[in-house]
């Protein structure tokens, strides 16, 4: 790892110029449980347009040289895919006010250094420089204690999110589904969000 890790931020369809680097970071990093993501760089070309459609998205990502090396994002959620926006607007949310955050990644031997909180203070800061969003929420995949996948020395981001002042709403899920490991189709995965009012 380089001693000068470098920071850039990208906004809406400048997000355009990076797609392929963020998604081949996606891939990697998806790849570990729990996500044991089969991806391929096709899908994630289309997949991240959303961001690159909406103003108000926006990318902040770490790079050692010219490799992209952590990312993270963010955008309204009225500007998700529907089965983001469904569980909010089924519990009867104003989702005009609510900011979702999307992936949060960093190669393994990046982490540990402080930048997993540089993320969320950064999406935050970018959520609240709007004036009119209330609420920060991500979501993160339900694959039970017993998958056969799970490493013995796993351990899940759920304190580090406490922390972060995020509550698990077990009321808010969603089904998304992608292609696990050795898949050659996508199957279902059941989501739980986090939430968290943005002016605490």
């Amino acid at each position: 790892m380089s001693d000068q890790l470098t920071f850039a931020a990208y906004k809406g369809v400048e997000i355009a110029a990076v797609v392929e680097a963020l998604g081949a970071l996606r891939i990697a990093v998806f790849h570990d449980y729990p996500y044991l993501y089969e991806g391929s760089l096709d899908y994630e070309k289309g997949y991240l347009q959303i961001y690159v459609r909406s103003e108000r998205a926006f990318l902040f990502s770490v790079f050692d040289g010219s490799k992209m090396v952590g990312a993270t994002t963010c955008i309204p959620l009225t500007d998700e895919a529907a089965e983001v926006r469904k569980p909010f607007e089924d519990a009867g949310f104003d989702i005009s006010t609510i900011f979702y955050f999307g992936e949060s990644i960093l190669l393994p031997e990046y982490r540990g250094s402080g930048l997993g909180h540089r993320f969320f203070d950064e999406r935050e800061a970018h959520a609240r420089s709007f004036g009119n969003f209330e609420v920060s929420c991500f979501c993160s995949v339900e694959r039970g204690d017993n998958h056969p996948a799970k490493p013995a020395d796993y351990r899940p981001n759920d304190a580090f999110w406490l922390k972060r002042g995020y509550v698990k709403e077990p009321a808010l899920q969603s089904i998304m589904e992608w292609p696990d490991i050795g898949e050659t189709s996508s199957s279902a995965k059941n989501m739980t969000f986090w939430i968290k009012p943005l002016n605490s």
